[in-house]
């Protein structure tokens, strides 16, 4: 068994020696399509992330100071309860618990980020579904509420969010539909590299067929020569979706200029859930290509 075992690798080595170019080039493209694909649903998974305090309708949010004195809080309460029904048509108050815990979701991996952090320094909340949409009174609602005692900031979501999300869902979906091809691209590339090794070693396969040699034993290092493609190519595919996630996404989350977009972020286990997907996918497009091309091409 284990003397089949080194044959088999041995000439799964062979395979990828005589056609090492076009193994470089099918791995390549197996890796630039499954990164494009990974990085599509890593900003997806962002967008969703930092978007979720604003489904609902809820239009802006004001932050209050930490250290807000329960009479401040009481007062904006009571401001919004004044106008619900008439300007405000629903408000939801989110405590320092509950923003503790979208932080520690948002941030989740950043332990040094994490360690300077507690429930009590977390602002309070109230995120607001104003009754008029427009954008000038959502922001003159909202610019009332900006100097009230205890408030931090106000944020307005208006058509900026819209515009993200729709922005990002284009920019994904465009994403996919280039990934899709180049994998379509991928499973021809292994196809045609795998069929050119059958075809250049034919003498001896067809010897190894006179000396008994199995089916199964004659196909199998071609197998594995395109699982070989399709796996190194996603694992290839891994490092630029880290890049993505560190230089790109959380570049946007940590900018003071959008805070929009704060909590654009990608966890840990929403991060190790796309690299499976990615290492998945590789593995099944070399599998097809892989059967596809000794069903095709091999004789036996």
């Amino acid at each position: 068994m284990i003397a089949k075992t080194r044959f088999l690798l041995a000439e799964t080595a062979q395979n990828i020696w005589r056609n090492f170019a076009l193994t470089v080039a099918s791995i390549l493209v197996v890796g630039v399509s499954l990164a494009l694909f990974g990085a599509s649903q890593l900003v997806a998974r962002g967008v969703d992330n930092a978007t979720a305090r604003w489904e609902g309708g809820i239009e802006f949010v004001v932050f209050m100071r930490s250290d807000a004195e329960p009479s401040q809080l009481d007062a904006i309460e009571s401001l919004l309860d004044q106008s619900r029904g008439g300007e405000i048509d629903e408000w939801v108050f989110v405590d320092k618990e509950a923003t503790f815990q979208e932080f520690t979701e948002f941030f989740a991996g950043d332990e040094e980020l994490l360690s300077t952090i507690s429930v009590d320094t977390m602002p309070p909340s109230y995120r607001i579904r104003p009754t008029d949409t427009d954008a000038g009174a959502v922001e003159a609602l909202g610019e009332t509420f900006e100097s009230r005692p205890g408030v931090r900031s106000v944020v307005f979501a208006s058509e900026v969010i819209r515009e993200i999300q729709d922005n990002a869902a284009r920019i994904s979906q465009l994403m996919l539909g280039v990934s899709a091809a180049l994998i379509v691209a991928s499973v021809i590339v292994i196809l045609t590299t795998l069929s050119i090794a059958i075809s250049s070693r034919r003498n001896e396969i067809e010897i190894m067929k006179l000396v008994g040699a199995s089916n199964w034993f004659i196909r199998i290092p071609f197998m594995i020569e395109g699982m070989v493609q399709g796996v190194v190519g996603a694992l290839l595919a891994l490092p630029g979706l880290a890049w993505v996630r560190s230089q790109v996404i959380e570049e946007f989350s940590e900018s003071d200029n959008l805070r929009l977009l704060e909590g654009f972020r990608v966890t840990d286990d929403e991060f190790l859930l796309i690299s499976l997907a990615v290492v998945a996918i590789g593995t099944l497009v070399a599998t097809v290509g892989s059967i596809v091309a000794v069903s095709r091409y091999l004789n036996v």
